[in-house]
């Protein structure tokens, strides 16, 4: 059997501009039809599973502020299927024609009122797009790095929206990963601002 067809067909089971649901007749490694459903933000031609394309749907934003001892920039959002707020750090999806840096500015400034700057320097592949809950979504992801600067401001969320921006050194990033509802990716950045030397240290 083909590394990548392990399927018979594939169709879609619901119709929303923001998020389908697929059905896929597939085949287990013994040979066996069985039925299997994955979530995706791609339209029936642009599915991965049919592409095996690796172009990211989103960003996470890793910014710091512009500090003698930077802290970094966490939102706490209220999310519908957990129904509880979560920690986690900005975030959005890539319009058409954007690269990540240009979507990364404008979803900083939508969810957070702050003025973003791209930091470009370390080692590529920290900002190549992985995958996010594959067992369930062909979705990818890239990660944006970079500083801020601005006040904190509500006026361009959206009304679906219920944010609060924060601005997290060291302590108060412990005290988060330690008690809170952390965003597993959000965790894993923080981490990593944890035991960096200096906000971007970890990239080189």
């Amino acid at each position: 059997m083909e590394r990548g067809k392990r399927y018979h067909t594939i169709e879609r089971q619901t119709d929303n501009r923001f998020l389908n649901l697929y059905h896929i007749n597939a085949i287990d490694r013994e040979g066996k039809d069985f039925d299997y459903y994955f979530a995706s933000r791609n339209d029936e031609s642009h599915i991965k599973i049919r592409t095996g394309a690796l172009e990211p749907e989103g960003i996470v934003i890793y910014a710091a502020t512009e500090e003698e001892s930077p802290r970094l920039v966490l939102i706490r959002q209220y999310r519908y299927p957990v129904g509880d707020y979560i920690y986690e750090l900005p975030a959005g999806l890539i319009d058409a024609g954007e690269t990540a840096g240009e979507a990364a500015g404008r979803e900083m400034k939508e969810e957070t009122g702050l003025d973003f700057t791209e930091y470009t320097g370390g080692r590529p592949f920290y900002r190549r797009p992985f995958f996010m809950g594959q067992g369930f979504t062909d979705e990818t992801s890239a990660a944006v790095f970079g500083t801020v600067t601005g006040a904190p401001s509500d006026a361009y969320m959206e009304a679906s929206e219920d944010i609060e921006v924060l601005f997290a050194d060291r302590k108060k990033i412990e005290e988060i990963l330690a008690a809170e509802r952390v965003s597993l990716r959000g965790a894993y950045l923080m981490m990593q601002f944890l035991h960096s030397d200096g906000p971007f240290g970890f990239l080189d």
